[in-house]
């Protein structure tokens, strides 16, 4: 059997920043329910960085939680998110991928093809898979 493509699990519709969008913009999208912790930083619809939650909380140390705190509007994402960041294709088996993120190094991985960005995988996607597997 065939093993399955990475494109049959990812997210497909990415929420993504660009590198001149403000902290405030970061802050909004982690303030959602239910959002991965790690945001793909795009520019000119290709990938450029990541910014992940651990760095966000670094950055913003101490602003709390209102908007109306400078740190917000002050910094951009390309002050704090991690350039040229790992990535993966769509034809990437789920085993190609889970061993990647096995590493620890990573909890996210966008997914692009013809250097476009065109989903992102994470560690609870390739968990799921594995869980619901047909043996």
């Amino acid at each position: 059997m065939k093993p399955k493509t990475i494109s049959e699990i990812m997210t497909k519709e990415v929420v993504f920043v660009t590198p001149e969008q403000t902290l405030l913009d970061v802050k909004h999208i982690y303030e959602k329910k239910n959002f991965h912790h790690h945001i793909p930083v795009v520019k000119n619809n290709k990938l450029v960085g990541m910014v992940s939650l651990v760095d966000f909380m670094y950055h913003i140390n101490g602003a709390g939680i209102e908007d109306n705190n400078l740190i917000y509007t002050e910094k951009a994402v390309k002050d704090i998110m991690m350039p040229n960041p790992e990535y993966v294709n769509a034809n990437a088996t789920v085993n190609q991928v889970a061993e990647i993120l096995s590493n620890g190094k990573y909890r996210a991985l966008p997914v692009v093809e013809d250097h476009q960005m065109i989903g992102i995988v994470t560690t609870a996607d390739v968990i799921r898979y594995y869980l619901h597997k047909k043996k």
